[in-house]
C-alpha cells in the first residue's frame, strides 16, 4: 500500500515527538513491504513565523491532498497576548473544518506498568479502558455570533454555542458504532438540566438509541461524568460529549492514564473514495515549550497517533497492533521518559521512538 502522508510538526515539543511518530511508520512501512509519501507542512505558531498566517493556503492544499495528516501540537506563548482570530490555535481549528474531521477519537486506556504514575489509588485505575467521543467542528469553538464589543473598562465577550440536529447525529451515530465494537456500552455527557443546546442532543441520543438496541445508553451531566471518570472510570466504555465538555474531560483522562504524554488521538469524519477514513492525527498533549529542544517529550502518544493513522485511514490492523504491543513492551522495559517513573535514568525522546522500532522487530 502506498501512503501519503501530511506531516506537520508544528510548534514546541511537536518536531520532537512527530519525528518519532515518522520513525516508526517508516519502519513499519518497510517491514510490512508499504511505500510511504512523506510531506511536510506549516501550523500554529510556525506557520505564524514563517508566512504570518496560522493556517497558510499550501497546508490547506497538502491536507486536501493527503490521504491522513500528521500533527505535532500547536501553541506558543509569545502569541498569548493575540487576538484568538490571529493565534497558532486558530490553525488547527481551521484544519479540523477544512477537512470535516468532526469526531474526536481518544482512548484513555491505563496500562498495568504504568499504573504507579497514576496519583489515584490502584484498585481505581486497574482496568480503565474508555473511548472518549469529542464533537470537533461545532459548539462553542466554532458558533457564531462571537467576539468582544464595547469601550474598554466595560467590554462584553461572547461565544455562542451552536449545533444542529445533523451534526448531534453523526458523531453519536459513530460513537453508537464504536460501542457496538467494543462492551457495548455508550454514556451520553451533556448539560440537559440548564442548557436548550444539550436537551436537543439527548432528544437525539435517545432517538438514535431505538436503531441500536443491542447498546446500553445512558445519559450523564457533565459535572457528575468528571466526578465518575475520577470515582469509577471502569464502569464506563465509550463517552461521546460536544465539543468543549470533550476537550475537558479527555485531558481529565490523563490522570488515569499516568500521563498526557500517552493519550493519541485520531480525528475522523469525512470518507475518501476507496472507504477510508480522511483523518488528523495528534497527541492530546500541548506544545510543553518550556521542555521543547531537550529530548525530555514522551513521544508514545505521537506514536500512538501514527498507529491509529494506520488502522483508520489504512485499514491497516496488523500494523496498528504491532505498534501498540511494541509501545507496551516498552513501557514494560521502563526504559521511559521522566514523566512515567522510568525504572532507572530517563529515556530521550530518541531512545523511546528508537526503542518502539526495535519492540516491533
Amino acid at each position: 500500500m502506498h501512503w501519503r502522508v501530511l506531516v506537520l510538526p508544528g510548534d514546541g515539543i511537536g518536531p520532537e515527538v512527530t519525528r518519532e511518530a515518522v520513525r516508526v511508520l517508516e519502519h513499519v512501512a518497510a517491514k510490512w513491504g508499504h511505500s510511504i509519501e512523506l510531506r511536510e507542512g506549516l501550523l500554529g505558531g510556525a506557520a505564524i513565523r514563517a508566512t504570518g498566517n496560522p493556517f497558510p493556503a499550501e497546508t490547506r492544499k497538502l491536507a486536501l491532498e493527503s490521504d491522513a495528516t500528521l500533527l505535532g501540537a500547536v501553541g506558543l506563548p509569545e502569541f498569548d497576548d493575540l487576538p484568538p482570530s490571529e493565534r497558532p490555535e486558530k490553525g488547527l481549528l481551521g484544519l479540523r473544518k477544512a477537512l470535516d474531521v468532526y469526531a474526536n477519537l481518544r482512548p484513555v486506556y491505563c496500562y498495568e506498568s504504568l499504573i504507579e504514575s497514576s496519583p489515584l489509588k490502584n484498585d481505581i485505575v486497574r482496568g480503565t479502558d474508555i473511548l472518549i467521543v469529542r464533537e470537533l467542528t461545532g459548539g462553542l469553538y466554532f458558533g457564531q455570533p462571537r467576539g468582544v464589543e464595547g469601550a474598554a473598562g466595560a467590554e462584553t465577550a461572547l461565544n455562542s454555542m451552536v449545533y444542529s440536529r445533523g451534526e448531534i447525529e453523526r458523531v453519536c451515530r459513530m460513537a453508537f458504532e464504536l460501542a457496538r465494537n467494543r462492551r457495548g456500552k455508550l454514556t451520553s455527557v451533556d448539560k440537559a438540566n440548564v442548557l436548550e443546546n444539550s436537551q436537543l442532543w439527548r432528544r437525539v441520543v435517545t432517538q438514535l438509541a431505538a436503531e441500536y438496541p443491542d447498546i446500553e445508553l445512558e445519559h450523564m451531566l457533565v459535572d457528575n461524568c468528571a466526578m465518575q471518570l475520577l470515582l469509577r472510570p471502569t464502569a464506563f466504555d465509550v463517552v461521546v460529549t460536544e465539543n468543549l465538555f470533550g476537550d475537558i474531560l479527555s485531558d481529565e483522562g490523563s490522570v488515569l492514564a499516568g500521563s498526557i504524554g500517552m493519550l493519541p488521538s485520531a480525528s475522523i469524519g469525512s470518507q475518501l473514495p476507496n472507504g477510508a477514513w480522511r483523518g488528523l492525527y495528534e497527541p492530546v498533549h500541548g506544545s510543553a515549550p518550556d521542555i521543547a529542544g531537550q529530548g525530555k517529550a514522551n513521544p508514545l502518544a505521537a506514536i500512538g497517533s501514527a498507529a491509529a493513522m494506520l488502522e483508520y485511514s489504512f485499514g491497516l490492523t496488523e500494523e496498528a497492533a504491532a505498534i501498540n504491543d511494541a509501545v507496551s513492551a516498552v513501557l514494560d522495559s521502563g526504559g521511559v521518559t521522566a514523566d512515567l517513573k522510568p525504572a532507572g535514568p530517563p529515556a530521550s525522546t530518541e531512545e523511546v521512538g528508537r526503542a518502539v522500532c526495535a519492540a516491533i522487530n
